[in-house]
C-alpha cells in the first residue's frame, strides 16, 4: 500500500496517482502559464527559477571581476570603452575611479557568495533533489517553497537596482564593517546604496529561512516507505546539515543588519563610539563597538563557508560514485564528518578577528578549533579518494568537476592551515593570500561542485543532455584557469601585497608583480569568457540538446532516475517507489548496480 496520504499532511496529494496531475492540492484545475513557470508550486520549477536566477547573477559577478582585473593588470592604461559604458563619474579618462573600484568589489564578493553560491547552489539542489530522492510528491509546503524563491528574486532586484543610483552601490567590502557602512558620509558608496544593500540582504535571509525550514521539514517527514535515515543519498545529508547552519546562523547576520540600520537612521550607538572625522569633529555617539558587528558577521559569515561547500561536497560525491561505478567508500564516516563540520563550523568564527585586538590566549583556542576542522574535511577528502581508487570511472563532465572539485579543495585547504595560525596571520591578513586561500577552497570549489551538479542532473531536468565538447573545453579552461589565476596569488600575499588596492605600483616592493598581474588579469578574461560558452550550452541544450531516451542515463541507483524522464508535477504517475537498500550498491554480486527500489534476495543482508 502506498503510504503517500499518511506522509504528506494533505490528503488530496493522494489523488496524484494519475500522470495528468493538475496541481489538486493547490485548488487549481488548469495549469497557466503564471502558475507553471512564474508562481509555481512545483519543486522542479522552482529549482530552475533559482538556477537561472543565480545564473544571470553569476555572470554579473564574473563581470565585475573582469572589470576590477582590467585595473589591477593596466593600473596606467586608459580603455576608451569603459567611460563610454560606465560614465566619466565612474570611470574618468578611461580608468576605473577608486569609488567605483571598492564598490566593484563589495558587490563582487556579495553577488558571488550569497546570490550565487548560497542561492543558486542550495536553491537550486536542495530544491529539485530532496523530493525526488527521498521519494515525495513535493516539498513539505509547496507554498513557502515559492515564497523562499519570490523574497531571492526580490533581494537581487533591491540589490541590481543600487547599481543604478546616482551614489552608487555599497562600497564597504562584501562584509560591510562599520564604521564605514555606518555613517553616511564617510563615503559615495556609504549613502543610498548601502541601505538598498542592507534591505536587500534583509530580504536574502528571509528566502534562506523559508527554505531551510521547509527542506528540514521534508527530510524528516516525508521520506518514502523504508527510506530510513541512513539509506538517504550523501547529497540529500549534505543539504540537511546546510539547512540546518542557515536556519541557526543566518538570524543572527539579521540582527547585526538591523543594528546597523538603526545606528545609521535612528541615532543608536551599537557600533559606533566617539570616533573622530576627517573633519576634525567627534561623533555623538558612545559607548558602541564596531568589533560587535565582526562578531555578529562571522558568526554566520563562518557557518556561510560550509552552507556553501557542504552541498557541493554532497552532490560531488553521489557523482562520483556513480561515475566510478562503485560504491561511496566509507558512508557512515561521510555522515559523521559533515556532523563534525556543521558544530564546529559555529566554533571557528574568530579566526576571521585574529588582528582586531582579539585576547592572544581566546585567539589559540580559536587556532585549535580551527585546526581540528580541518579533520573532518580531510577524512572526506580520503573517502573521495578511495571511492575512485580502482574505480571503473567514466570521465563524464559531471565526473570530471567533482574530481576538479576535490583537487581544488585539498589545495584551498592546505592554505587555511597557514591562515588559521594567529600568529601567521598577523602577517598575512588583508594580503592577496586571503584572496587566494578563499577563492580555492570556497568559491571555485564552490562552482565547480555546482557545474559537477548541472551536467549531472541536467537530462533529469530538461530530458535532454548537454553538449560534451563545449563541456569538456568548459572544464579544462576553467580548472586549469582557476589555479593560474588564483596560485600565484599566495606568493603576492605572502611579499605582503595588501588586497582591496586598485593600484600597487606606487611600492617599490610590489613592482615586481606588474607582469604577474597582467597575466592573472588575462587568464581571468579567458576563464569568464568560456563560462559564457557554458551559458550557450546550457539554454541551447535546454531546446536543443540530444534528447534522453533511457530513464536512468547515467545507471544510478536512486530515486530520482525511477520517475519519468520528464516528471510532472507530483514526479511519480501511480505509486511512489519503495525503498529496500541504500543508496549506493555499485559492481555487487555480478551487476554494475542495484537500484533502491529492488528487493533484498534471500542471500542479501539490509544495509
Amino acid at each position: 500500500m502506498s503510504n503517500e496520504a499518511a506522509l504528506h499532511g494533505h490528503s488530496d496529494v493522494a489523488h496524484a496517482h494519475g500522470v495528468d496531475i493538475h496541481h489538486e492540492e493547490h485548488g487549481h484545475h488548469k495549469e497557466t502559464f503564471i502558475t507553471k513557470y512564474v508562481f509555481s508550486q512545483d519543486h522542479k520549477m522552482i529549482a530552475k527559477q533559482f538556477l537561472i536566477t543565480g545564473m544571470i547573477w553569476a555572470i554579473l559577478g564574473g563581470l565585475m571581476s573582469v572589470l576590477f582585473r582590467l585595473q589591477l593588470g593596466y593600473p596606467d592604461t586608459h580603455f576608451q570603452i569603459l567611460e563610454d559604458l560606465l560614465g566619466s563619474k565612474w570611470a574618468k579618462g578611461g580608468q576605473i575611479q577608486p569609488e567605483f573600484y571598492y564598490a566593484l568589489v563589495t558587490m563582487h564578493g556579495t553577488v558571488l557568495v550569497f546570490f550565487v553560491l548560497t542561492g543558486g547552489l542550495s536553491g537550486t539542489f536542495a530544491n529539485f533533489l530532496i523530493p525526488l530522492q527521498l521519494g515525495a510528491r513535493d516539498m513539505a509546503s509547496p507554498f513557502l517553497n515559492m515564497l523562499s524563491y519570490w523574497f531571492f528574486w526580490l533581494a537581487s532586484v533591491v540589490m541590481l537596482s543600487s547599481l543604478f543610483i546616482e551614489t552608487g552601490p555599497a562600497s564597504g567590502g562584501w562584509t560591510s564593517y562599520p564604521p564605514l557602512s555606518a555613517l553616511g558620509d564617510a563615503s559615495e558608496g556609504s549613502k543610498t546604496g548601502m541601505d538598498l544593500w542592507l534591505i536587500s540582504m534583509a530580504l536574502f535571509v528571509v528566502s534562506s529561512l523559508l527554505g531551510g525550514l521547509n527542506y528540514i521539514s521534508t527530510i524528516l517527514n516525508l521520506r518514502t516507505k523504508g527510506m530510513s535515515m541512513t539509506r538517504m543519498p550523501l547529497t540529500i545529508w549534505a543539504l540537511l546539515f546546510t539547512a540546518i547552519l542557515g536556519v541557526l546562523s543566518f538570524p543572527v547576520l539579521l540582527s547585526g543588519f538591523i543594528l546597523l540600520l538603526f545606528d545609521r537612521h535612528a541615532g543608536t550607538s551599537f557600533y559606533l563610539s566617539d570616533i573622530f572625522l576627517a573633519s576634525g569633529k567627534a561623533l555623538p555617539n558612545e559607548g558602541g563597538s564596531a568589533i560587535l558587528y565582526q562578531h555578529l558577521f562571522w558568526f554566520l559569515g563562518h557557518p556561510e563557508v560550509y552552507i556553501i561547500i557542504l552541498p557541493a561536497m554532497g552532490l560531488v560525491s553521489e557523482v562520483m560514485s556513480v561515475n566510478a561505478r562503485k560504491p561511496i567508500f566509507g558512508y557512515m564516516a561521510m555522515v559523521g564528518s559533515m556532523f563534525a563540520i556543521a558544530i564546529l563550523a559555529f566554533l571557528v568564527w574568530a579566526h576571521h578577528m585574529f588582528v582586531t585586538g582579539l585576547n592572544p590566549f581566546l585567539g589559540s583556542v580559536f587556532v585549535l578549533l580551527t585546526l581540528l576542522i580541518a579533520v573532518p574535511s580531510a577524512i572526506k577528502v580520503f573517502n573521495w579518494l578511495t571511492t575512485l581508487w580502482k574505480g571503473n570511472i567514466r570521465f563524464t563532465p559531471g565526473m570530471l568537476f567533482a574530481i576538479g572539485f576535490v583537487s581544488m579543495f585539498i589545495s584551498g585547504g592546505l592554505t587555511g592551515i597557514f591562515l588559521g595560525n594567529s600568529t601567521l596571520d598577523i602577517h598575512l591578513h588583508d594580503t592577496m593570500f586571503v584572496i587566494a586561500h578563499f577563492h580555492i577552497v570556497m568559491g571555485v570549489s564552490g562552482i565547480l561542485g555546482m557545474f559537477a551538479g548541472i551536467y549531472h542532473w541536467f537530462p533529469k531536468m530538461y530530458g535532454r543532455y548537454l553538449n560534451n565538447t563545449m563541456a569538456y573545453i568548459h572544464f579544462w579552461i576553467t580548472l586549469v584557469g582557476a589555479y593560474l589565476i588564483f596560485w600565484p596569488m599566495h606568493y603576492e600575499g605572502l611579499a605582503g601585497m595588501p588586497r582591496r588596492y586598485l593600484d600597487v605600483s606606487g611600492w617599490l616592493s610590489f613592482n615586481q608583480f606588474g607582469g604577474l598581474n597582467r597575466f592573472i588579469s588575462t587568464v581571468a578574461m579567458i576563464v569568464f569568457a568560456v563560462q559564457l560558452l557554458f551559458v550557450f550550452n546550457f539554454f541551447y541544450s535546454i531546446f536543443k540538446g540530444r534528447k534522453v531516451i533511457t530513464q536512468n542515463p547515467w545507471g544510478a541507483t536512486t530515486l530520482e532516475w525511477t520517475a519519468p524522464i520528464r516528471p510532472g508535477h507530483g514526479n511519480w504517475p501511480g505509486e511512489i517507489p519503495e525503498v529496500h537498500r541504500w543508496a549506493y550498491d555499485y559492481a555487487k554480486d555480478g551487476r554494475e548496480f542495484i537500484p533502491q527500489t529492488e528487493p533484498l534476495g534471500s542471500n542479501e543482508s539490509a544495509h
